[in-house]
This record gives structure tokens, C-alpha cells and sequence, in this order.
């Protein structure tokens, strides 16, 4: 069973799940735009909405377009708070070094995922706990699996 929550909104075409076991609702251009290559333009969803205290949304590129035609988020995860009420708009880039990419109206161009979220509170110490990574980051894990034998 998918736990739901309600989600206040005055579009005229409220995102929708593709299908009942999505996690992310399809949200679609309200105007046209072409992006040449290497482009990018915030493109309006004419999509606001009320979120439920303790809830937040994530716009998230579409995995079709990224994968077809290079076109992705700028900011993904685009995040929306439950107190904004403004459009949710999308900042799409087109990473394609050659062919530009015409966004019509009505086109899905993000996905919109909503999420409990926690609060965190934060604690100031002295010092933090040890852990198995430590302080190393970016690329401390390597890039290939271990299991193929490769650097890890």
C-alpha cells in the first residue's frame, strides 16, 4: 500500500502519476521554449501547490529526455518547501553539444516527488565521532566495482 498525502493545487492540469506505482508526477510546460545546445531557460509548469506540514517536494529530471536528447535540471533535486506557494518552475539544460531541443506546451519536462521530511536539529560538539570514512570525500570510494576487480 503507497501512503498518500494530500496535495493542495490550483493548476488547471495537476501533475500526474504515469503510472499507480510512480514515485515522481509528471509535470508539464506551460509555454514553449527551444534550447540550443548548451542552453538553458527556466520553463513555467503552471503548477503551484499547498504541501502538507513536514512534507517537501523534489523536482527531478526525467530519465527520457536525459537519456534521448541530454536534457536535464540545473538545480535537480529542485526542492519546494510546504510554506512556497508560487509556480513551480524548472530550469532545464540541454547538454547536447549539437542539436537543440524544442519544449512545447504541455510537454512532461520534470517529475515532481513528495517526501516526508525530518528536521533536523543541530548540536554543537567539539569534536565528531570517528567513523569508517572519516573526512575523505569526493571520489574516497573509488569508481568501479569492487567486485569486478577494479580500483576501488
Amino acid at each position: 500500500m503507497i501512503e498518500s498525502a494530500d496535495v493542495l493545487t490550483t493548476a488547471l492540469e495537476p501533475p500526474r502519476y504515469a503510472h499507480h506505482d510512480d514515485a515522481g508526477a509528471d509535470l508539464c510546460a506551460a509555454e514553449a521554449v527551444v534550447l540550443a545546445p548548451g542552453e538553458r531557460a527556466t520553463v513555467g509548469t503552471g503548477v503551484a501547490i499547498a504541501l502538507p506540514e513536514g512534507y517537501a517536494g523534489f523536482v527531478v529530471p526525467r530519465s527520457g529526455l536525459a537519456a534521448r536528447h541530454g536534457i536535464t535540471i540545473v538545480n535537480a533535486p529542485g526542492t519546494v518547501d510546504a510554506g512556497y506557494r508560487g509556480e513551480i518552475r524548472v530550469t532545464l539544460l540541454n547538454t547536447d553539444a549539437a542539436t537543440p531541443y524544442a519544449v512545447s506546451v504541455g510537454d512532461r519536462i520534470a517529475q515532481l516527488i513528495v517526501v516526508p521530511v525530518t528536521r533536523a536539529r543541530f548540536v554543537k560538539v567539539d569534536e565528531l565521532p570517528d567513523s569508517a570514512r572519516g573526512a575523505n570525500g569526493f571520489g574516497s570510494t573509488g569508481y568501479t566495482s569492487v567486485q569486478s576487480g577494479g580500483n576501488a
